[in-house]
């Protein structure tokens, strides 16, 4: 039997933990934090969009982008770093503005994202639904510029086009924007879920699992390589020594892979949450609502009203900024008034690790036992399920059920 070891317990990572065992191997996790999901796992938008996948990088969006900059509470913040990461990223990102690209990936993407919703499927005899606060929803995506909307509706593939008052008749919560809104576009079959809720409740799965080694508590330093293979990881807790070896650790993967020679072509978009209590009375979505223009999105997951939104390029910086947080609590209370209970709120910021592409890197490296799971951005937890049974169809030597054309490391 192989021995894997996974390095990254937040959601992805867990789910190519439980992939690889059903596979047939053996198992541990290294996570360096205290509880698992901790990182940009933790307090997510929590929306499974399966659907609403398209790539971040399309055309016009470097000229959205300035407008984004200028605006008070945009959905864009911007630092530049002495980091060369950083420019090499967005030299890539801005390379695939164009039509072709961004229909080329989003095809992948849709393939990625109804194997995970089958996949997520799977899990239903293992872990229950209720346990983490999922919902099938549906999912309403609003604008407000005509001309947005009407590129949306022209662009429709299955969804319903919904006038401002269908949208708010079909959700009452958005009541208050009714005025500002051209109108929306709505999708059944797509849920909400806590995500946080999630890992707990995979890795309870986990260490149940006959085949499971169990967690070590430690930071993983680099990879000692020898004759194109990895020899041994380099962690906090000394030097660990496994068949295969599985990256899956979030932003961190890409510093953990370049000391094994490997480029990752990821940078953190920083994002933030809030969380706030729904009382009885309160006007709480029922349906996931996306706001397209600002970029911000509403989802009630169990009693919290969860409201998420904004990339920051701003590094490897974690800490909340209290401007944003302000501007979207701002804006949370004009679309929303009546929602939750916004004098309660708790605030969250993470660093959701993305390619250029927005596609994420899947399978095999130059290095004969070195695997990646990494670069799904805001979209971890819609293709964690997905990406974790291509990553052991690929490892078990077996053809995976989709193309990983666009999803593999380019070397």
């Amino acid at each position: 039997m192989r021995e894997v070891i996974v390095i990254g317990g937040g959601v992805v990572g867990l789910a190519s933990a439980w992939w690889l065992l059903e596979a047939g191997f053996g198992v541990t996790l290294l996570e360096a934090e205290a509880t698992l999901g901790a990182g940009a796992s933790f307090r997510n938008g929590g929306q499974l969009s399966y659907r609403y996948v398209a790539p971040f990088a399309d055309v016009g969006v470097p000229l959205k982008a300035l407008r984004w900059l200028l605006q008070k509470d945009g959905p864009l913040r911007f630092r530049p770093e002495a980091d060369r990461r950083q420019w090499r990223w967005l030299a890539q990102f801005v390379a695939h503005c164009n039509a072709d690209t961004h229909r080329r990936t989003t095809m992948r993407l849709l393939q990625l994202g109804e194997l995970s919703r089958t996949a997520m499927a799977r899990l239903d005899g293992i872990l229950p639904k209720e346990e983490f606060a999922w919902r099938e929803a549906g999912k309403l995506v609003v604008y407000r510029s005509p001309r947005a909307f009407a590129a949306a509706a022209r662009a429709a593939a299955g969804g319903e086009v919904l006038s401002a008052a269908e949208c708010v008749a079909r959700e009452p919560a958005l009541a208050a924007a009714q005025g500002v809104l051209a109108g929306g576009m709505f999708n059944r079959g797509e849920a909400v879920a806590d995500c946080h809720a999630f890992c707990a409740g995979l890795g309870r799965r986990l260490r149940a699992h006959p085949r499971f080694r169990g967690v070590v508590r430690a930071n993983a330093r680099g990879f000692l390589v020898e004759h194109g293979k990895v020899r041994w990881l380099d962690t906090s807790a000394g030097m660990l020594v496994f068949d295969d070896f599985v990256l899956a650790a979030g932003i961190r993967s890409r510093t953990l892979a370049a000391t094994a020679g490997i480029y990752l072509p990821l940078y953190p978009l920083k994002g933030y949450s809030l969380s706030a209590p729904v009382r009885p009375g309160d006007r709480a979505p029922d349906i996931s609502v996306t706001d397209f223009e600002r970029k911000v999105l509403y989802a009630r997951i169990g009693a919290q009203l969860r409201v998420a939104a904004m990339v920051d390029l701003v590094g490897e910086d974690a800490a909340l900024d209290a401007g944003r947080i302000a501007g979207l609590l701002r804006q949370a209370r004009a679309v929303m008034p009546l929602a939750a209970d916004y004098g309660q709120v708790s605030a969250w910021a993470g660093l959701r690790p993305a390619t250029p592409s927005s596609a994420p890197i899947i399978g095999a490296t130059p290095l004969a036992n070195l695997w990646l799971n990494v670069g799904h951005g805001p979209l971890g937890f819609t293709f964690a399920c997905g990406s974790a049974s291509v990553l052991a169809d690929v490892m078990r030597g077996e053809a995976p059920s989709i193309s990983l054309e666009g999803l593999g490391l380019r070397v």
